[in-house]
């Protein structure tokens, strides 16, 4: 049998997410079996559950990323180098991922290099290659020039903390933002050659500004929204660039049209969905092979908050969204 995560109406993840049993999956032409051995609860999938409009006619499979082991190759099917039965891969994009046996189509599997622990390898596409499109928004936007810097929210999270990386390793000048001290001060362990501020302050934005000594904030990366957003477009240089890739706030971003006009501003929103349904198969293979490079190269990064079983799911729900969380919270299925 096959223990897999449905809704069937929109709502909070806690009351309309459940677990279902049904035959164990067989791959047909094009597919690929999957054991999944972990997968992680992204809080885009919580949010994709909540945003859900009406209800369903059959169960909504939840999930989209997990990490497992190849158990069969549907026949006729060719499977990118390194994809073997017996071999671990992760799958992204996969609707349905949250299960314990996933049929996934062969062009959405990546091999997971043998340096990979199962934790880093159940993260290893969502989140890295969220930081490729954000990285590339903003060494492409105009405003960043050579002296440019980047400024970001959330900068605690697990995105946030790969783009800190990112940044170091091709020498981007950035100013991470976090919500309380006790965020600031772990930063600060991990890259303390990055200036962090806290937004407890009432005076933050002036931090930011002495922090960036001179040099104008052309872009700035925020998951937030809200209030917290629109400082970030006062803090702008003019013709710089914001970028707004989650909605964690649940107030909208007020601004006014003058704000736009005397700094020409750019309000751009940015998302793994958007970055699916817009990047060429050129652009996505090489964003695949930059986010692999990411998880080898900064694998320490990628803390796991917890660890869940199936029958655990409402608490690995509440913990995902949970304030002060430090890095990604996982499920295994078995």
């Amino acid at each position: 049998m096959n223990r897999r995560v449905v809704y069937t109406r929109g709502g909070s993840p806690a009351n309309v997410l459940t677990v279902i049993e049904e035959p164990e999956p067989a791959p047909g032409s094009g597919q690929v079996l999957i054991r999944t051995t972990a997968f992680p609860v992204h809080p885009g999938d919580l949010q994709a559950v909540e945003a859900y409009p009406e209800e369903a006619t059959k169960p909504v499979p939840a999930g989209v990323e997990a990490t497992g082991v190849v158990e069969a190759i549907g026949p006729g099917t060719r499977v990118a180098p390194g994809v073997t039965v017996g071999g671990r891969v992760t799958v992204f994009p996969q609707p349905g991922a949250w299960s314990q046996w996933i049929v996934a189509d062969a062009d959405a599997l990546v091999a997971v290099p043998d340096e990979l622990s199962d934790e880093v390898a159940a993260q290893m596409l969502v989140n890295p290659l969220t930081t490729v499109m954000l990285r590339r928004e903003a060494q492409e936007h105009p405003a960043f020039g050579y002296d440019g810097l980047l400024v970001q929210t959330a900068a605690g999270s697990s995105v946030g903390r790969l783009l800190t990386g990112a940044s170091l390793v091709h020498n981007l000048a950035l100013v991470n933002v976090v919500r309380s001290d006790r965020g600031a001060a772990e930063l600060r362990k991990r890259f303390p050659d990055v200036p962090v501020v806290a937004t407890e302050h009432p005076g933050w934005a002036d931090e930011v500004r002495e922090a960036a000594g001179g040099r104008p904030v052309s872009v700035a990366l925020d998951p937030i929204g809200g209030k917290l957003a629109e400082s970030l477009l006062d803090l702008l240089t003019p013709g710089g660039k914001l970028v707004s890739y989650g909605q964690i706030g649940e107030e909208p971003i007020s601004v006014h049209a003058s704000t736009l006009l005397h700094k020409s501003l750019t309000l751009r929103g940015k998302n793994i969905g958007r970055w699916l349904s817009e990047a060429s198969a050129d652009r996505r293979a090489s964003d695949v092979a930059t986010a692999k490079l990411i998880a080898l190269t900064l694998k320490d990064q990628f803390d796991v908050a917890a660890t869940y079983g199936l029958d655990e799911l409402g608490n690995a729900v509440e913990h995902a969204v949970r304030p002060g969380k430090i890095g990604t919270v996982l499920v295994r299925p078995w």
